[in-house]
């Protein structure tokens, strides 16, 4: 087992480089390029960093010549051969070939596209542009790569000793949720933690400890390096991307009500009636399913990913009794910031009434709250969306108002079009 706090303490940049890989990302993100590069190879689009959290000043934790070189590290990447004999080889989802040689020739021969950096103030601006395929695949090691260097500008003083207790109490935290979980029964969870994670080792530690720990509860990984290397299953469908994306490309309203539709359409004749779940709160849960067409009720969950979960579930078994389904054999997946006391009263409220799953993300491989002087590790919220396809603006309006993105007046356009009322506002804590 890696010495994660001898690491640290030893770093060598060359041994341990933030993004090893092109595939340590998320398998949603390259589950979705293969659909983009097919159906909108030449539509051009704009990434951006948004940091939700301004009270953590990234541009004065983090070196701006550091944060080039981990960027052009990643620039400097391709397939090995082993990722893609695991890619074409391997069994996803019951699935062999997911991948089609097609996709795989162009992935094998990629490059990462430039990126644009600047410093505004206390935080940086960080852009992508250009073919969708390509950039949309920087969002996930882009925040990684930040993510971490903020970790490593707060340990940097941090002496030997002091970095060898800091990381025994973290483990020592994540091994009590974990034995809480234990106590569940028919428990299914994975981890969803790549896009905010301390560091790549200390998500592998994570992950080794949900599967020794957790058994056939634990039902995978998102990231497809860390699945590779422990031989689990990649977990992963789509996100909220590819609505925003269609949806701005649409002309007039009406193709912009139907633009969510649209996007579950193509998925389902890209994957042949296979990764059928539901993510509905792009520009609202209520009015998604609403006006939802019949086959979908149908597909085989929904995941829950904003606003108060237990009326997003409710929403759904509603919905889906309206639609004639029986809401026993659906299953609910939550991955909108879990942590145990969540997991445990979500699995308990919907235990019999319909089939739970939780994507467990930032508070699995990032929580060192309370483990540093003034809290200085403590996860904050920071994301990298499509910001523009073709020249226009994109908008997320999501189940709760703080996560929306976009335009003012674009907003709310979106607000009207899609037949959004009042709504709750969380506090987003990652």
């Amino acid at each position: 087992m890696v010495d994660i706090a001898a690491r640290v303490w030893n770093h060598k940049w060359k041994i341990d480089p933030i993004v090893r890989s092109l595939i340590d990302t998320d398998f949603y993100k390259l589950l979705m390029c293969q659909t983009v590069l097919r159906r909108h190879p030449q539509t051009r689009v704009t990434f951006s960093l948004i940091n939700r959290s301004q009270s953590v000043p990234l541009a004065r934790l983090i070196d701006e010549g550091e944060l080039r070189e981990q960027l052009d590290h990643i620039r400097s990447l391709s397939l090995s051969r082993g990722e893609s004999t695991w890619m074409r080889g391997n069994t996803f989802y019951g699935k062999r070939q997911m991948f089609t040689p097609g996709f795989m020739d162009w992935f094998e021969g990629l490059r990462l596209p430039p990126y644009h950096l600047e410093r505004v103030g206390d935080q940086y601006e960080l852009t992508f542009e250009g073919p969708w395929p390509e950039v949309m695949l920087w969002e996930i090691p882009a925040l990684a790569v930040l993510m971490e260097l903020r970790g490593r500008a707060v340990l940097h003083d941090l002496g030997r000793f002091e970095l060898q207790v800091l990381y025994a109490r973290a483990m020592t935290k994540l091994w009590e949720k974990v034995e809480r979980l234990k106590g569940i029964d028919e428990l299914r969870i994975a981890d969803f933690g790549t896009r905010r994670r301390h560091s790549f080792l200390w998500q592998d530690w994570c992950v080794r400890a949900m599967q020794e720990g957790l058994g056939s509860a634990f039902t995978g990984t998102s990231n497809c390096l860390i699945a590779k290397n422990r031989d689990l299953e990649a977990i992963g469908t789509n996100a909220h991307e590819l609505a925003m994306v269609y949806a701005a490309l649409a002309e007039s309203d009406a193709d912009l009500r139907r633009a969510p539709y649209d996007v579950l359409s193509d998925w389902h004749e890209e994957h042949d009636g296979n990764l059928r779940i539901i993510l509905p709160d792009t520009y609202g849960t209520a009015g998604f399913l609403k006006n939802a067409p019949d086959w979908l009720a149908r597909w085989t969950g929904i995941r829950v990913d904003s606003g108060d979960p237990v009326a997003g579930a409710e929403t759904a078994i509603r919905w889906w009794r309206e639609r004639g389904e029986d809401p026993r054999d659906k299953l609910v997946i939550f991955s909108d910031g879990l942590d145990v006391d969540v997991i445990e009263d979500l699995h308990a409220r919907f235990e019999g009434r319909v089939r739970t799953s939780f994507g467990w993300g930032t508070l699995l491989t990032n929580d060192f709250r309370g483990l540093t002087r003034d809290d200085a590790l403590a996860p904050f919220s920071l994301v990298c969306k499509a910001k523009a396809a073709n020249g226009h603006p994109t908008v997320k309006l999501s189940d709760n108002p703080e996560k929306a993105t976009g335009p003012a007046d674009e907003v709310a356009r979106y607000r009207r079009v899609f037949e959004v009322g009042e709504q709750q506002r969380r506090a987003v804590l990652v």
